[in-house]
């Protein structure tokens, strides 16, 4: 007991080789290509009118349907697809709508003619929206009818381009009457390796880039992610999470139809209504991301709070200063945090349930590293983002407690093999590739994560590169100042980044802050000297946020992700600030003081003349 506790050799074993694991996943997927029965439709089509067919595969509001239901719901879509717009085998077909039944629907009745559905953000539009639809190549935008007012301003344009835009609604679907059996020829003989499903990057950084998800990848994420949490008919899963993004789609809806679960799927996320349709549906499992279970803490407690059935949270991004809060008010048994990406090679999990891994996304022993050493953390430059190498020009391994950027060993003999790759953008695949790392030759894929394995095999996740700062010549995560910050009372919510300051070197950290509703609609003061001393005993002086941004509101990508771009360009630019939001108040920590200070345009011009440094 004592040599499994210090090694983690049960825990290692466990999580087993990853390469035999995806050796045995590929062998399946083969298998099922042979059989014609690549795709999630298969399923459906194996099921229906048998006892199986009868479990429950989808609740939605007053709505549900079971596995047979849903596959009978699919063939008159897919003949609409078919014979009146004439979708051809291998097609690109650009799908855009939030969660409704009808757009799973869509989504299938695309795969099982043998297309291949480009899961649009639904809040995009104008150059963004344009943009995704000429990528994916599609001659059709088949949109949801809630979605007109930002996709009909596009719509010339996309004409223009050759792309006809079709509306969609639940009425219109239901008009859908022809349920002649789909020809078998559409789904014989598909490409495992081909596209599948074409997802999207949030755009924070840019235009949206599509990361290709193989055919192959919804075989192998339904059963392995479905088997790795042991669901089974019976099993609900609630999310609010978009379709359109892996999380939603790949994480939720994915694993729970390949383990005959239910998906419990919710509209869009809204803490007055998550708890009641969680505990409508007697959802056994939940699905998060960070700053969801942030609002979910923040919003007033109840004596529901733990009126339901949830056993396990499953997602990504739980802060740790949020962790706890949410397993005690909620009183759930298991917090099951992963990591992962999209556009990412490895993923990693972490079924939390005591003290000793909490805030970690995986534990990994000794007996982990011997068996997966296809995964290694580098020492990066935070300012440049290059890796750091040695003076034999090799990249330096993060030891225990430093922090690295993750990388993944890929097959330079066929690097395109299994490795994420963008749509029509092969510079963007390749930029994320380094060579030469350990030995003449060898090939890498680059995160862009920052981890941190302590000496007892918990990995942390850090920040993404461009997350980090340097200040006073100290590195500085906006995560862990987050989570400081976080930690005070009257702060709701926070997002820290770096801001240019006039004659210093570096960024300064910024902590841009909704204070909680005490401060914003009780009329409290936020206490600034309290913050102050708050950040000055749990940081060290160079993290500390030197400015503060008082805000009513922060600005989230569709995924829940925190948008800093924005926040970034304005800095402590007080017109540029002042233009984007009046109401936004600036403060800042003046060199020697203890407490925020009001930040005006006097104080800038200090700065800038070179009298006051920081």
């Amino acid at each position: 007991m004592y040599l499994d506790a210090r090694f983690l050799i049960r825990n290692d074993l466990r999580q087993g080789n990853r390469k035999a694991a995806a050796l045995l996943g590929l062998r399946y997927v083969a298998q099922r290509a042979r059989e014609n029965k690549l795709l999630t439709y298969n399923l459906f089509e194996e099921r229906a009118g048998t006892p199986a067919g009868d479990n429950l595969c989808l609740i939605f509001e007053d709505r549900q349907w079971t596995y047979t239901e849903f596959y009978h719901a699919i063939q008159p879509i897919a003949n609409w697809l078919l014979k009146d717009l004439g979708i051809e085998k291998n097609e690109v077909v650009a799908l855009d709508g939030g969660n409704t039944p009808e757009y799973l629907m869509i989504m299938f009745a695309l795969e099982a003619i043998g297309a291949s559905p480009a899961l649009l953000n639904c809040n995009i539009t104008g150059n963004s929206l344009v943009h995704s639809v000429q990528l994916s190549k599609s001659r059709y935008l088949i949109t949801d009818e809630q979605n007109r007012n930002l996709v009909s301003p596009s719509e010339s344009e996309l004409k223009g381009a050759g792309i006809e835009t079709v509306y969609y609604d639940p009425a219109f679907v239901e008009t859908l009457k022809d349920t002649e059996p789909l020809p078998k020829e559409r789904f014989a003989d598909l490409d495992p390796m081909g596209v599948g499903y074409l997802l999207y990057t949030s755009g924070t950084t840019g235009l949206p880039k599509g990361v290709v998800l193989p055919r192959a990848r919804p075989l192998l994420l339904g059963n392995g992610v479905g088997g790795y949490l042991r669901l089974k008919p019976g099993d609900r899963m609630y999310t609010c999470l978009p379709l359109y993004h892996a999380s939603g789609l790949a994480l939720c809806t994915l694993p729970c139809l390949y383990t005959g679960a239910t998906v419990v799927l919710g509209r869009k996320f809204s803490h007055a209504k998550f708890w009641p349709e969680v505990r409508q549906s007697k959802a056994t499992h939940i699905q998060y991301v960070g700053e969801l279970c942030r609002y979910l803490v923040n919003a007033p407690p109840s004596p529901l709070d733990r009126d339901h059935h949830v056993r396990m949270a499953w997602g990504n991004g739980m802060r740790p200063d949020v962790w706890e809060r949410f397993r005690e008010r909620f009183g759930i048994e298991c917090i099951n945090e992963l990591y992962g990406a999209s556009d990412g090679i490895t993923t990693s999990t972490n079924p939390n349930r005591g003290d000793f891994s909490r805030n970690a996304i995986a534990v990994r022993g000794p007996l982990w590293h011997l068996l997966n050493r296809d995964e290694k953390r580098i020492v990066i430059d935070p300012d440049t983002q290059e890796v750091i190498r040695d003076k034999n020009g090799w990249a330096i391994e993060a030891k225990a407690d430093e922090v690295g950027e993750m990388i993944n060993r890929m097959d330079p003999a066929d690097p395109d093999r299994l490795t994420p790759q963008y749509f029509n953008n092969k510079s963007a695949t390749v930029k994320r590739r380094i060579s030469d790392v350990f030995r003449k030759g060898d090939l890498w894929f680059r995160s862009g994560d920052l981890m941190k394995l302590d000496s007892q095999g918990r990995l942390y996740f850090v920040d993404r590169l461009g997350d980090t700062f340097r200040w006073h010549s100290e590195n500085v995560s906006t995560n862990e100042v987050s989570d400081v910050v976080g930690k005070f009372p009257q702060v709701a919510e926070t997002n820290v980044y770096g801001v240019l300051v006039p004659n210093a070197d570096g960024r300064a950290g910024c902590a841009a802050l909704v204070p909680t509703d005490d401060v914003l609609l009780k009329g409290k003061e936020l206490d600034l000297a309290a913050l102050a001393t708050h950040c000055l005993s749990s940081l060290p002086r160079y993290a500390v946020p030197l400015f503060l941004r008082v805000t009513k509101s922060l600005d989230y990508t569709g995924t829940h992700k925190l948008q800093k771009q924005k926040l970034r360009s304005e800095g402590i630019d007080l017109e540029a600030i002042k233009k984007a939001s009046s109401e936004d108040q600036m403060y800042w920590l003046p060199a020697g003081s203890q407490t925020y200070v009001p930040f005006a345009g006097k104080d800038l011009d200090e700065l800038k003349a070179g009298r006051v440094r920081l």
